[in-house]
């Protein structure tokens, strides 16, 4: 609605995952860093954790695109209320496997036979489980612990990567087998207030911004009513450059975005 008026080519503070207006901070680089190493170097288990809206499935979506598939086998479970056996059925039919009428004895013999087999041809097994702090089930969460016994000679068969909110680590903390076999455990924070800016600056100029739009001291005030979190900022950047449009102002200044914060608090 408001592009045209912005003289842009998309919606820049969109709450959707696109890989195209990932914004690299020093946390999400070293994120980044520490997962690829654990699964370029063929490690059990590793732990992403993030407040809500921080960008963790938006990087989980990054780094699964940077694997090359002749190198990797991946299954992303992006959905957490599945049983323990649901839960390995998901993994084998993303895998390419039928399961329809297998017991879990039988799921876990065919699990064994996939994992042996992309081993035998050079190929990686990654198992990326997203939003894990909504695992509910202990069985559930027993079986993910299990997956990390297919292993020989030390070397793990499968790479089992947990994404999810600050809760996650009291989960795992409670399960001294499965954190002892995190061999990286990550936590993104807030953005800083500079690097809120830079996150702005990003946003506008990937959807095509070519002159300033927002005020300093309207990201400023962005940045502080959103706490530093993307997800937060998004909302209220995307509906200040409604309001601006709206008024016919020619930028968002900080008055604007102290409207619109009132309004969302109301």
């Amino acid at each position: 609605m408001y592009e045209k008026y912005w003289a842009l080519d998309d919606k820049p503070f969109r709450n959707t995952p696109d890989p195209h207006y990932l914004f690299f901070s020093k946390q999400h680089e070293e994120a980044i860093t520490r997962i690829l190493y654990a699964i370029t170097e063929g490690q059990g288990a590793v732990m992403l954790t993030g407040d809500y809206g921080c960008g963790k499935t938006l990087i989980t979506r990054v780094l699964l695109d940077e694997l090359d598939p002749d190198r990797f086998e991946v299954a992303y479970i992006p959905y957490s209320n599945l049983t323990a056996k649901e839960f390995l059925q998901e993994i084998l039919r993303q895998f390419g496997y039928e399961t329809k009428g297998l017991e879990k004895v039988e799921l876990l013999q065919v699990l064994s036979e996939c994992l042996l087999d992309n081993h035998s041809r050079g190929c990686s097994t990654i198992v990326v489980v997203d939003e894990a702090q909504m695992i509910l089930d202990h069985m559930t969460m027993e079986e993910i612990r299990l997956l990390l016994n297919f292993q020989q000679n030390r070397k793990f068969f499968l790479t089992l990567v947990l994404v999810g909110q600050p809760e996650l680590r009291d989960r795992v903390e409670e399960m001294p087998q499965l954190l002892q076999r995190l061999s990286i455990r990550y936590h993104i924070g807030p953005l800083s207030e500079e690097d809120s800016f830079r996150y702005m600056s990003h946003r506008l100029k990937v959807a095509g911004g070519k002159h300033e739009i927002l005020t300093r001291d309207a990201e400023r005030l962005i940045a502080s009513v959103g706490e530093g979190v993307p997800r937060k900022m998004n909302n209220i950047a995307d509906m200040s450059l409604l309001v601006g449009f709206g008024q016919k102002a020619p930028l968002v200044d900080e008055e604007i975005v102290r409207q619109v914060a009132v309004d969302m608090n109301d």
